[in-house]
């Protein structure tokens, strides 16, 4: 019998009670400091807590206290300002009215969408040493013996597109300030003892929404040197120790825009982290297992297929994620995969669609399916 472990990318709902909370924040209003820890202490403890219930081997601080993925940072560093609005997903673009009822239906992104305007580098990670000693406090609570657990953080490239250059005369110079910028806070994670997750949608999602105005060429050169930098910033950091996540959007469009791997595969088996999540589960991208069969994975690579779709209130049938995960033992080997999700299941503060409870039953039915799969094989 074979042990799948599972795992899942990282955000979790933040709920109504931490949503306003971290939009404030965010915004700049003045909030309780002790207040906002103390509620956000709890909401991880609890969140460790129904992770370790529903059986995931590999969990994590679900994120809480960021008011998103790929914004956090904009505290933590400097050379970030303003906002502006994003033009729309190239998918979504075509559908509006489709849009409009998603908007309705996820709720709004009112974060801040701050552009580069000014040297980055590096003031103050006050906010990461707060995630950790939560984290650790909560698995401390709540962990078991053979719990591991994980911290998220934007890659380079990521943050280049959400947060748009205004300041820097090329997309190398850009991403060489974040690269040196953002060391540390990878370092500090993994010297902390957990996994580092680099969030990497910037190398799929990004070829329709931050960089959908250029070409093909254009976008592959930039997802290529966007791996580059990221090979640079955790060039200290063994690549067991490292994840890397990609993705076309948690969100439920068309998705008819989408890049597809085959293109982009090779660019993302030159980064560093052993272990590679991408989605495995949406009716866009569940065909894809072909490509990582053709393809040429490193022996050294883990694949952590998304088993599971998280924009979806659907809670699949064990059997299903057994069977997905058998094809892709069939690829590497049962020993080299980790069952795994889509993407986050709240990457944003007060956006998302599936229910809290729908998240924990989600995950346990993908610890049912590991066990299926591991009996067999």
């Amino acid at each position: 019998m074979a042990h799948i472990k599972t795992t899942h990318v990282g955000s979790l709902p933040r709920g109504e009670e931490l949503t306003p909370l971290l939009l404030a924040r965010d915004a700049g209003k003045p909030y309780d400091a002790a207040d906002f820890d103390a509620k956000v202490g709890a909401a991880v403890k609890d969140a460790v807590r129904h992770q370790v219930d529903a059986g995931v081997s590999i969990v994590s601080d679900g994120e809480l206290g960021k008011v998103g993925y790929s914004t956090y940072m904009i505290e933590r560093l400097s050379g970030f300002g303003g906002h502006i609005d994003r033009k729309p997903a190239a998918d979504l673009a075509e559908v509006p009215g489709l849009a409009k009822k998603l908007s309705a239906i996820m709720g709004s992104q009112e974060f801040v969408r701050a552009s580069c305007i000014g040297p980055v580098k590096l003031v103050t990670l006050e906010p990461l040493h707060d995630d950790i000693r939560r984290f650790r406090a909560a698995l401390d609570a709540h962990g078991g013996p053979d719990t591991q657990g994980f911290m998220n953080a934007a890659s380079p490239g990521l943050i280049t597109a959400f947060q748009v250059n205004r300041h820097y005369p090329s997309h190398e110079a850009y991403l060489a300030d974040l690269a040196d910028a953002m060391r540390e806070e990878y370092e500090t994670i993994v010297n902390a003892g957990f996994f580092l997750q680099l969030d990497c949608p910037d190398l799929a999602m990004s070829r329709h929404t931050g960089y959908q105005d250029m070409s093909e060429a254009d976008f592959l050169k930039v997802a290529a040197a966007n791996v580059e930098a990221l090979n640079a910033a955790t060039a200290n950091i063994p690549p067991e120790k490292m994840r890397m996540h990609v993705c076309w959007g948690n969100y439920e469009g068309p998705h008819d825009h989408d890049i597809p791997l085959e293109r982009v595969i090779d660019i993302v088996l030159k980064a560093r982290p052993s272990t590679v999540l991408f989605e495995a589960a949406n009716p866009r991208h569940e065909h894809e297992w072909k490509v990582w069969a053709d393809a040429k994975v490193p022996d050294t690579k883990v694949l952590a297929p998304g088993l599971i779709d998280t924009c979806s209130n659907y809670i699949e049938h064990p059997e299903l994620v057994a069977q997905r995960i058998e094809r892709f033992a069939a690829i590497v080997g049962p020993d080299r995969v980790v069952a795994s999700t889509d993407c986050g299941f709240g990457t944003f503060a007060g956006y998302g669609k599936i229910d809290p409870i729908v998240t924990w039953r989600k995950l346990k039915s993908l610890r049912e399916g590991a066990d299926i799969a591991g009996a067999r094989l």
